[in-house]
């Protein structure tokens, strides 16, 4: 590993670079890919905040992601393209408001129970699309016309242009990425911490453990509907699969695999997810077997995650260049 890249700041400022750069040289399949990759980035970013950040294992963080992709779908005219400056905000806020209303009952749960009631609480909302002609039931519905960024009758930006919408979403996931790392810096990051290593400690000290866990709660479930709302406008169409427990499982596979309580770590098992997820099911239609053999290995190999592999590499380097001497 080069100096240079050994510092955390120096590899983002690289992959940043990669990234701006690649859709001038990839083809569409792969802009595409990547576009989907930044996507479940941010969307197992969100779902960190919960898990590796506030020790709140959620098995229904789904429901937020899929819930702002159909507002998007619902905001949007029949016949025409819809207004970014009513949807994306429109949508985001759904899934907060969504997440606000579930986290009031959820958080005053603990452990397995916490689990269990997420899962409940996610599958009452899948039922809600799938049995139901709001969201066109189990067939979903489409996004017939892209959302487009106009001031008066001047279009400054059309997101059914791919290579325009590649930075639309990059730019999001640099915001996202941003505003999550600093808001765990904040006292409400560092509350979310300390609430994760001694929850009753923080209660005798005289903290809102209530309010800070809602808090968190709510601010991520609006970045999985940021999420939502991106692969709405990529794919073009939303079915009741986007809610259901199986896109809540993959989520949480992605912040496993990445490696629990790093925002890097989330954004790695998002691209390792989405890249095997692809390659394997080129192989075989049973491709989940081999991603849950993965899954195990790196859960016994790498209980860091794949993220924790440079820092292995480095002190075994050292650790070998140490006894060389």
């Amino acid at each position: 590993m080069t100096p240079a890249l050994k510092n955390p700041r120096n590899a983002l400022i690289a992959t940043l670079l990669v990234l701006s750069v690649f859709p001038l040289f990839g083809s569409d399949y792969y802009n595409e890919l990547v576009t989907k990759i930044m996507i479940m980035t941010i969307f197992a970013m969100s779902l960190d905040l919960l898990v590796g950040f506030t020790g709140l294992v959620s098995f229904g963080h789904a429901a937020f992601f899929g819930v702002a992709a159909y507002a998007v779908v619902l905001l949007s005219p029949q016949y025409e393209a819809a207004s970014l400056w009513l949807v994306l905000p429109g949508a985001v806020a759904v899934a907060a408001a969504v997440a606000f209303v579930v986290g009031l009952f959820v958080l005053r749960t603990k452990g397995i129970y916490f689990i269990m009631v997420t899962l409940a609480f996610a599958q009452m909302i899948y039922f809600i699309f799938h049995d139901s002609p709001l969201g066109g039931g189990s067939d979903g519905v489409f996004l017939n016309f892209k959302p487009e960024l106009r001031i008066g009758d001047t279009l400054l930006l059309d997101l059914g242009e791919p290579r325009l919408f590649y930075y639309f979403v990059l730019l999001f996931l640099v915001v996202a990425y941003v505003f999550l790392r600093v808001l765990l810096r904040s006292p409400l990051g560092h509350a979310l911490a300390g609430i994760k290593s001694n929850e009753h400690r923080m209660v005798s000290l005289g903290f809102p453990v209530f309010l800070y866990k809602l808090a968190g709660f709510v601010i991520a479930g609006g970045l999985a509907g940021l999420a939502g709302f991106l692969s709405a406008c990529q794919f073009g169409f939303v079915t009741p699969e986007l809610l259901s427990w199986h896109q809540s499982g993959n989520v949480l596979l992605m912040v496993i695999l990445g490696g629990i309580g790093s925002l890097n770590g989330a954004a790695i098992g998002a691209v390792a997810f989405v890249v095997l997820q692809e390659v394997f099911s080129a192989v075989t239609k049973h491709w989940q077997f081999l991603m849950g053999a993965v899954i195990v290995l790196v859960v016994m190999l790498l209980p860091g995650g794949l993220s924790s592999v440079p820092g292995r590499l480095r002190r075994l380097l050292v650790g070998g260049g140490s006894n060389g001497r």
